[in-house]
């Protein structure tokens, strides 16, 4: 069914469907090799195309004039682009938007931690799979586990409102730390999210359908171990959340797959070279960086791209686990 806009100054898609959040890629560049985020041997987009940072601080502007109140900071991995802390600063300083928050692989944390809670992150999320050092060097092809683990108390230290875990369980690789993985989390004062493995890019390291762990799996398992209880809680993503008997603390479920979310569906994405994705499972998309450079002093051509790019936002995604991708671009490129 089609919706009409009856607020034109706001984000509202075809289908009824206000945005008001927005994940923004600032490099597709990472200091890992996630195994189901990108291949080994990866090309990086040249530094030319990426937007500056002067322009994704622009953009989030003409996205908070338009009803966006969260900001999501991704990559690749976000804190490798140089002087990113500039960005969050001048985002954090932006009136009406409530949540600026920050996914990151945990690397450099130790070192920007609180600079970051000083520049108005509230919230942080950070990717963890597994708590074995050996298994964490195998799944990030590269990674030290011991400076995720920095990252994290130095996060915690901080002080941001809310710091999570996020892990993607693959069968035979890591869904045997489920468990593990919730205690630790939760023995720190954390959320934990796991993840259906999302099926973009030629990743060459395992195949999808085979390593597919549902989140009814995890579910399934966590249940035979403790009692669980849905909440209602809602962080403005497109998770689920259970909490454990007496427990203050959540498990959540992203779960492209076995629990579609498109119809609920407040979210777009940028890239880091400004191509606005519409849809994490389909190409629908608007260039951005063109319009931010043909209107280097116009905010109101952004604006009105940005209207204009909800005629095309789709009503869902259609991923699929067998043969190939349905998207060639790698996690790592569309923004993890």
């Amino acid at each position: 069914m089609i919706a009409t806009n009856p607020d034109k100054n706001l984000l509202v898609d075809r289908f009824g469907r206000q945005v008001t959040y927005v994940r923004l890629s600032v490099t597709d560049r990472c200091d890992l090799r996630c195994v189901y985020c990108m291949c080994e041997d990866m090309t990086f987009l040249p530094r030319e195309q990426l937007l500056t940072l002067e322009e994704m601080a622009r953009l989030g502007k003409a996205f908070v004039d338009l009803g966006v109140h969260k900001i999501r900071i991704t990559g690749g991995e976000p804190l490798v682009r140089r002087n990113i802390l500039k960005l969050f600063r001048d985002l954090g300083q932006l009136e009406g938007l409530r949540d600026l928050t920050l996914t990151t692989n945990g690397t450099q944390l130790a070192r920007y931690a609180q600079e970051l809670k000083d520049a108005g992150v509230t919230r942080i999320n950070i990717s963890l799979d597994t708590l074995k050092p050996d298994r964490f060097h195998a799944l990030t092809r590269l990674g030290d586990i011991s400076k995720v683990m920095a990252g994290i108390d130095a996060a915690l230290e901080a002080g941001f409102e809310r710091v999570k875990l996020n892990a993607v369980i693959l069968k035979h690789h890591n869904h045997d730390e489920i468990m593990d993985l919730v205690e630790f989390a939760h023995g720190r004062g954390m959320d934990i999210t796991f993840i259906e493995e999302m099926p973009l890019g030629v990743i060459g390291d395992h195949d999808r359908a085979e390593a597919y762990y549902s989140s009814d799996d995890i579910l399934r398992d966590l249940q035979q171990q403790m009692e669980l209880h849905e909440v209602e809680d809602n962080t403005g993503g497109p998770a689920r959340y259970v909490k454990p008997a007496g427990s203050p603390y959540r498990i959540g479920f992203i779960s492209p797959h076995s629990h579609n979310f498109c119809d609920t569906c407040n979210r777009v994405r940028v890239t880091a070279e400004g191509r606005l994705l519409l849809c994490l499972g389909q190409e629908h998309s608007v260039d951005l960086r063109r319009v931010l450079r043909a209107n280097p002093t116009e905010d109101e051509k952004v604006r009105e791209a940005l209207l204009a790019s909800m005629a095309i936002k789709p009503q869902g995604h259609e991923f699929a686990l067998g043969g190939q991708p349905v998207i060639f671009r790698h996690m790592s490129v569309t923004g993890g």
